[in-house]
């Protein structure tokens, strides 16, 4: 679990520096929880996608609001525990789990 957490945080090409630099070019601060961090990972050992599906996980978390937010008057984008899940109930994965 740790070592999928630092994957998405810690190296400098880590998904979730991309996902900040891709946002504050837009002039958007983009801030996601530790509880979210845990939850991603949870789900990617969940549904047994290890590192490679981190990836998967967090643009399935983000790509909506990546083509939304700019534009829009919202300046500030705040991701935790329960807006992970919602935005992952919506995948094709867990409808997927939920039918079998």
């Amino acid at each position: 679990k740790e070592t999928l957490k630092r994957i998405l945080t810690e190296p400098k090409n880590a998904l979730v520096k991309q996902y900040k630099k891709l946002l504050a070019m837009d002039g958007i601060v983009l801030t996601v929880k530790e509880e979210a961090l845990d939850y991603i990972v949870e789900k990617a050992i969940e549904y047994k996608l290890g590192a490679r599906g981190l990836r998967s996980l967090v643009e399935a978390t983000l790509k909506d609001d990546m083509f939304a937010l700019p534009g829009s008057n919202r300046k500030r984008l705040i991701i935790d525990q329960k807006y992970v899940a919602k935005k992952l109930s919506k995948t094709l994965i867990e409808k997927i789990k939920k039918a079998s």
